[in-house]
């Protein structure tokens, strides 16, 4: 079964520590990005991993191997469990990325992000994009290649990638929205279920759980949805 990370792209240290009190122990595993981060630095990290909750620091690491190695460093001493480097930063900054990690702390490798569309990765990379999928193997594969425990990458590639690269190796998924709710600032999103089927591990789900009226309850939905797909099927259940 897929696990679900609540994703706290809130303002302020207060409206995420706010959010996880009203979730409880409903929830135990979040994402700090790079808002609250940036925002709340190091505190709210320490904030999470005191309540007992798992986070997942997502500031998609991508520069020099030198300061990935401090930033890795630094990430690993906070307690978190998943950190994320970027795939593009080439192999030497993941294997530095890989040393600095330690046994505690898993790695992951972005692939291509959510909010990019073919043409989008065409400007940026300079040549046509053809396949959105084919580059994120691509990726995913050089990730492997320099032992990063995983990747990012959309549901809709999920399933390709796992046909490529079996578990252990962990694929985490963005872009989750439940069915007929706003795709936001993302191009290529899935639902739950659709997310699990394609062999996801972990599904981060941010706005439709923290910007909703009641975000105890939009969890509870989206919870549903995913343990529905992992499910065995029943002999003629509809």
């Amino acid at each position: 079964m897929a696990e679900i990370i609540v994703a706290l792209d809130l303002a302020s240290a207060e409206e995420a520590l706010g959010m996880v009190e009203r979730l409880g122990d409903r929830v135990g595993f979040y994402k700090v990005g790079l808002e609250l981060y940036t925002v709340a630095g190091p505190r709210v990290v320490e904030e999470l991993v005191a309540r007992d909750k798992r986070v997942f620091l997502d500031l998609k690491l991508h520069d020099i191997p030198n300061t990935v190695t401090g930033a890795v460093q630094a990430a690993a001493d906070l307690g978190v469990d998943l950190l994320t480097v970027h795939a593009s930063g080439g192999s030497r900054m993941m294997a530095a990325a890989r040393d600095a990690a330690g046994d505690g702390m898993r790695l992951l490798a972005v692939t291509v992000l959510t909010s990019l569309s073919p043409d989008d990765m065409g400007m940026v990379w300079g040549r046509e994009i053809r396949s959105v999928r084919d580059e994120v193997g691509r990726l995913a594969r050089l990730a492997r290649l320099a032992d990063m425990d995983g990747v990012v990458a959309s549901a809709l590639e999920a399933s390709w990638v796992r046909a490529q690269i079996p578990r252990p190796f962990v694929i985490v998924t963005p872009g989750i929205r439940p069915a007929g709710t706003d795709r936001g600032d993302q191009t290529r999103v899935a639902t739950p279920a659709d997310a699990v089927r394609a062999g996801a591990d972990y599904l981060v789900v941010g706005r439709p759980v923290t910007g909703a009226e009641d975000p105890y309850a939009a969890y509870g939905l989206i919870l549903d949805d995913a343990l529905g797909a992992a499910r065995p099927r029943i002999h003629n259940e509809p």
